[in-house]
């Protein structure tokens, strides 16, 4: 299969197998977070696989969190796609992706991310 033409079924069912392969804890004390998909980053990051908006849980303060939107994680399809070498190499992208994001989630940094061999 030419992974340059995943169909959109085709990575929803390998964003669904990611998270439900995600390791041990690291969705434990996630809080208020939404999972997106998107063709496409914004035109000023075009290489961009993936990003978390929100307001990380290191920064927030206790019961102050009510009626606020939930945080997003958002994966950009194309940039994954195009950056994979084949389909299993796509499947690890995409769960890398998200534990990147997850991890910011919880406050860690980019430099963090990359020492610990998930940037």
């Amino acid at each position: 299969m030419d992974v340059h033409a995943v169909s959109d079924e085709l990575f929803d069912s390998l964003i669904d197998d990611a998270v439900r392969h995600l390791p041990a804890g690291v969705v434990d004390f996630m809080d208020n977070v939404a999972l997106f998909i998107e063709p496409d980053p914004p035109a000023d990051s075009p290489g961009l696989l993936g990003i978390y908006d929100g307001i990380p849980l290191t920064e927030r303060a206790s019961g102050s969190f009510s009626f606020v939107p939930p945080d997003t994680i958002t994966l950009f399809k194309n940039p994954l796609v195009g950056y994979a070498e084949d389909l299993e190499h796509l499947r690890e992208e995409i769960l890398v992706t998200i534990v990147h994001e997850i991890a910011h989630h919880y406050g860690i940094e980019e430099d963090r991310l990359h020492e610990l061999g998930w940037g």
